[in-house]
């Protein structure tokens, strides 16, 4: 018997994933077709924002974890995801919808995603503090269990302390 290996991906009505939020992640297939090709799309012809921390980004550069560009994760499709990690990574254009980007947001953090969303002109102004902020989150103690029960992980503050 093979065990199900579970990663950060796309939730079919047959893993059996319960609760209400990952709801909102089951595609139809010509959903995902639609998304694959424009995820296709977006790889082929990057902005310049998401060109420049992809360098940083590719070949497991940030602790030997894997990162991939333009991945489809439930219902959106975000711009950098490790999938080892429950790691999502957003880079917001310039004159984006908020509110589009609260929904998308809010639909990936519910299902236990940790989602890292920067401004463009973050990325292009100091791409590494953007890596270093990257890198932190990486480096977090992280339980994929919890996560793939939209269980809320303990946030700690500098000192340590529960907040």
């Amino acid at each position: 018997m093979t065990a199900e290996r579970k990663t950060l991906g796309v939730s079919r009505a047959d893993t059996g994933i319960r609760g209400d939020a990952r709801q909102g992640f089951v595609l139809t297939g010509a959903r995902y077709e639609k998304l694959k090709e424009r995820a296709r799309e977006q790889r082929h012809h990057p902005s310049e924002a998401q060109a420049l921390l992809w360098e940083e980004l590719r070949g497991s550069k940030l602790g030997g974890v894997k990162f991939i560009r333009q991945a489809i994760v439930g219902s959106a499709i975000v711009d950098f995801a490790c999938p080892a990690r429950w790691i999502a990574v957003q880079i917001t254009p310039e004159g984006a919808n908020a509110e589009v980007a609260t929904l998308q947001d809010g639909k990936l953090i519910q299902v236990g995603v940790r989602l890292l969303r920067f401004a463009e002109a973050d990325v292009l102004g100091d791409t590494a503090g953007v890596v270093q902020a990257i890198t932190a989150e990486v480096n977090k103690p992280f339980d994929k269990r919890a996560a793939r029960r939209g269980v809320p992980m303990p946030r700690f503050d500098d000192t340590g302390a529960e907040g």
